[in-house]
């Protein structure tokens, strides 16, 4: 069943056309990821479905009696807690039920008692506890505290509040602007199984390769203002899509040499012009008719000026530690960065990352411990919440400071033939930098970064909004690059084929390095697990047999291996019922929670059911935790 499309739609802004008589078809169910560079209408196109913005042209539908919920790319700014911020998604009752949720907590008189009751009687008029009892099992599921204040949360967990503000509504289409920015890569990893599992349609944008790989299940290329429907994955998506471009450019080609064998013909000398075939005039004028019409994809071409070399060693810290408001974020590091080292560091939200890169570039002082730094050092720092950029400049004045040519690589380089390399057009050159979108601003600092002479890269989330192609390339260059880099990205995909090394922050101020990429350091976490049952599991001495080479396992050492496997085996057997029983308790306390008398209770009286259901859960992750160990267990174990 058809939930919504677009027939011959066109949007233009100024005279910039984002999209060109499109068409588009999304069914029920479907999860849709728009693929497309920055700036070639992918938000234009949620925007339209949402009914924010209208089409110059053509016709935009949704089915009837369909809800649409948006998922924004920026956060929340709204002052409140994240009950009154979350039922704000149902504007004609969130004054009601924000004001009920408070007074629930500090009634002490009469008269608030009658206030309590008079706002009941306004709720329970509006079906209010429907609502009511769908935004605290959304808070719930998200472990959001209803009475946290959004203006005390880091970017993350304003994201999880932005999450269930537009999940609350029960919505049928989910609109999501890059979902993932901001957030950890357990919190992707968390979103990314939310989304498999919504029951209705998903468009959303995202550059998470990661993400797009295992959730989309249509492909929407836009591409210079046309989109185009693939039903496959991402994967193969990027096969074809490109298969179809590299036809597309042989064809242009084609194109090309005819209208150069044309021009030619029609600029020969006056005995051709008097017997010039007219209608073949006419041919070549349509020719150059379709030439200019033609939208070049463009191409980005960035390159960055390493600089001289630095020292062998680029910084050495030794025991150091920090800790902010009461928590240890580091503790006792002893690190050496060496020129050419490629370093992610890996981490929830919150955890210390940013801190440790205050520290290494001497924007804060550690508690105790030594941090050295290296010789011949040039620093570029690319930051996270673009505090770099001046909204106000031109995009021109950003990167020349007033100059026309900047120096870049040994060599003068005009400005706009600059910009153009990451991109931005004349029009684009000379507007604001707060025009520019998301990806854009992120292209821009890029451009800005790899204009200055540098031999250690610092980069907090440079992949934040930034499109696939910009990304690849990205990571071409850093794999390319000579220098030093430390960098923080949630992007796991991105962090496979730029880092050599990981320090990975493990909780309560510990940072421990590993060898590898993302997924080395993921691989070698389950193996560690795994040696380390087996290790638990295998302790047996060798057998005092007569022969040299005899393995044959002793009596002793056979009867011991038994018990072993027998003790392993019944908890193992133990295990299915005791995940029966918390699985139905869990379901008991949802049916409980989803009754409207359970929100008619103080909070005192819904807390502790809160908790059991918590608890409940976090024994069924260990229990199913357990069960894997076990198997494991046993299969390491010798036969006896």
């Amino acid at each position: 069943m058809q939930v919504a499309s677009l027939k011959d739609v066109s949007v233009h802004f100024g005279t910039d056309t984002v999209l060109d008589h499109a068409d588009l078809i999304i069914s029920a169910g479907e999860r849709v990821c728009l693929a497309g560079r920055n700036g070639s209408g992918k938000s234009t196109l949620l925007r339209l479905l949402d009914g924010r913005i209208q089409a110059d042209g053509g016709e935009v539908w949704v089915a009837d009696g369909l809800t649409c919920a948006t998922l924004e790319q920026e956060l929340p700014v709204k002052l409140g807690t994240v009950f009154e911020v979350v039922a704000g998604a149902f504007p004609q009752l969130a004054t009601a039920l924000m004001a009920y949720q408070t007074l629930s907590i500090t009634a002490s008189s009469d008269a608030d008692l009658r206030q309590l009751e008079k706002l009941q009687h306004t709720i329970e008029a509006q079906d209010g506890w429907s609502v009511r009892s769908r935004v605290e099992p959304t808070l719930q599921k998200l472990e959001l505290d209803p009475d946290a204040r959004l203006e005390n949360m880091s970017g993350g967990w304003l994201k999880r509040v932005a999450i269930a503000r537009s999940l609350v509504t029960e919505p049928d289409i989910w609109l999501m602007d890059e979902p993932t920015n901001h957030l950890d890569i357990p919190a992707v990893e968390w979103l990314q199984k939310l989304m498999q599992e919504f029951p209705g349609t998903i468009v959303f944008v995202s550059h998470d390769r990661e993400m797009m790989q295992h959730v989309a299940t249509v492909m929407v290329g836009i591409d210079r203002g046309r989109l185009k429907r693939w039903e496959c994955d991402y994967q193969t998506f990027i096969e074809r899509r490109d298969h179809e471009l590299e036809v597309e450019a042989e064809q242009n080609k084609k194109f090309d040499d005819k209208l150069r064998k044309e021009e030619t013909w029609i600029r020969e000398g006056i005995k051709a012009r008097r017997t010039r075939n007219e209608g073949r005039v006419r041919a070549l004028l349509k020719l150059r008719e379709e030439r200019k019409a033609r939208r070049s994809t463009g191409s980005l071409r960035l390159e960055v000026d390493a600089g001289s070399a630095s020292g062998k060693i680029v910084k050495e810290l030794t025991g150091v530690s920090k800790s902010l408001g009461g928590r240890q974020l580091i503790d006792q590091l002893d690190l050496i960065i060496q020129r050419g080292d490629r370093i992610g560091l890996l981490g929830p939200n919150g955890v210390g990352k940013s801190t440790l890169i205050k520290l290494i570039l001497g924007e804060m002082a550690p508690d105790a411990g030594q941090i050295k730094t290296g010789t011949k050092l040039d620093i570029a720092y690319f930051d996270q919440v673009r505090g770099q950029l001046d909204p106000e400049k031109s995009v021109k004045d950003y990167i020349g400071e007033g100059r026309d040519f900047i120096h870049v690589n040994g060599r003068d380089t005009h400005v706009m033939s600059y910009l153009g390399n990451f991109m931005f057009d004349a029009d684009q050159v000379r507007s604001p930098v707060r025009k520019l979108s998301g990806g854009e601003q992120n292209r821009l600092l890029l451009a800005r970064l790899f204009s200055m002479p540098t031999n250690f890269l610092v980069l907090d989330e440079p992949t934040n909004d930034l499109d696939v192609e910009s990304l690849e390339l990205l990571e071409e260059l850093l794999a390319e690059y000579t220098g030093t880099v430390l960098l923080v990205s949630h992007d796991r995909t991105f962090l496979d084929h730029v880092v050599s090394s990981l320090l990975v922050f493990e909780g309560e101020g510990r940072v421990t390095e590993y060898i590898g990429g993302y997924s080395e350091w993921l691989a070698a976490g389950q193996q560690r697990t795994v040696s380390v049952a087996a290790k638990a599991a295998s302790n047996v001495k060798p057998s005092r047999a007569s022969g040299a080479g005899d393995n044959r396992v002793s009596f002793e050492d056979r009867k011991r291996l038994k018990a072993q496997r027998q003790k392993l085996q019944r908890e193992l057997d133990q295990i299915p019922d005791d995940i029966e029983k918390l699985e139905a308790e869990i379901e008991r306390l949802h049916a409980e929670m989803n009754t409207a008398a359970f929100y008619d209770k103080p909070a005192a009286d819904q807390a502790p059911v809160f908790a059991r259901l918590k608890d409940c859960e976090a024994k069924l992750e260990t229990s199913m935790t357990r069960w894997e160990t076990l198997e494991a267990e046993l299969e390491s174990l010798p036969e006896v």
